[in-house]
């Protein structure tokens, strides 16, 4: 469990004369999760049914079961699709971003600006994909 926040952790990275004593001192606030164990972890603690987020993602359903195991990688767009499944905050779709490593979203950008909107207004899959038909971008997941 982390208590530190990213900039603290920046700062005090920033900060060492050595990186040893960097890891050693922060050793229980680093993550090295991979994607399966991220969404895991997500499912568990959003009290969440994996097969319903499956479900709701709009994904193929034994596409997405790899993806839970950490068989398939997961392109940006069906980690999305989880992320809006799962009703998970912007913040806490940049950070299953990052997990997938995958680009976080870019406000600047106007495919990636309506995802955000999707996020913070907990749009579903379905609704989003209208959304962005409706203002002629790409469809998140077919």
């Amino acid at each position: 469990m982390t208590n530190k926040d990213t900039e603290k952790l920046e700062h005090e990275l920033k900060e060492s004369k050595r990186i040893e004593d960097y890891l050693t001192t922060n050793n229980s606030e680093l993550s090295n999760d991979t994607l399966a164990e991220h969404l895991e972890k997500l499912i568990k603690e959003k009290g969440l049914n994996k097969a319903l987020v499956i479900e709701k993602s709009n994904l193929d359903k034994i596409y997405a079961y790899h993806i839970f195991a950490g068989r398939k990688k997961a392109s940006r767009n069906k980690v999305l699709a989880l992320a809006l499944a799962m009703q998970l905050t912007t913040d806490e779709a940049q950070h299953f971003l990052y997990y997938a490593k995958a680009e976080k979203l870019y406000a600047r950008n106007s495919w990636d600006s309506v995802i955000l909107y999707a996020l913070e207004n907990k749009l579903t899959v379905i609704e989003t994909n209208l959304l962005l038909d409706k203002l002629g971008e790409s469809k998140l997941v077919e």
